[in-house]
């Protein structure tokens, strides 16, 4: 339940969400996007979806079957797969080049030399949020397509974050910061 209501942030953002393969990540970044007021996610590649078959088949999602993948997402999206605008493209490029046309610029969220830290990172209005695999992140054909990387610093010993807990990181801070 909300306790107050806070402005919602004047920065468009939307999130690719691309060969995520746990449908328990992409719940948790719908379920994430709606509580930090992104305008939509987008899934590509292998990632699971309400609406297309991501095994490279044209056949339609069977109703048992989405009714399955439904449920499962519902766990950790509780309800944001309804309330988030959710669609799946085919074509990750494609959608990167019809973004950048709309004035969007692509930000990969990525550990690379080229990356700017999350804090110092100081966004334009319109952003498209590049998330890439949970264990090989982002190939270098995506990086190459991101206007900006950004990596969130981290101080223990592990390397990385889940993709989710990332995701909600770096979404704060663009709507925030």
């Amino acid at each position: 339940m909300r306790s107050r209501n806070f402005t919602r942030p004047n920065r468009q953002i939307v999130v690719l969400a691309h060969n995520i393969r746990s449908i328990q990540n992409v719940g948790a970044i719908l379920r994430t996007a709606d509580c930090l007021g992104v305008d939509k996610v987008y899934a590509s590649g292998y990632t699971p979806n309400l609406t297309t078959r991501t095994d490279g088949s044209n056949l339609p999602i069977l109703p048992h079957v989405r009714n399955k993948i439904a449920s499962e997402l519902h766990r950790s999206a509780l309800g944001a797969e309804l309330s988030m605008q959710f669609t799946y493209s085919t074509d990750i490029m494609e959608l990167i080049n019809e973004l950048k046309g709309d004035g969007f610029i692509v930000v990969g969220l990525e550990q690379n030399d080229r990356a700017i830290s999350l804090p110092d990172y100081r966004p334009s209005q319109k952003i498209a949020l590049l998330l890439g695999e949970e264990v090989h992140g982002l190939t270098d054909t995506l990086i190459e397509q991101c206007d900006d990387l950004i990596e969130i610093p981290m101080f223990g010993l592990k390397e990385s974050y889940n993709v989710s807990v990332a995701t909600g990181i770096a979404l704060y801070q663009l709507t925030t910061g």
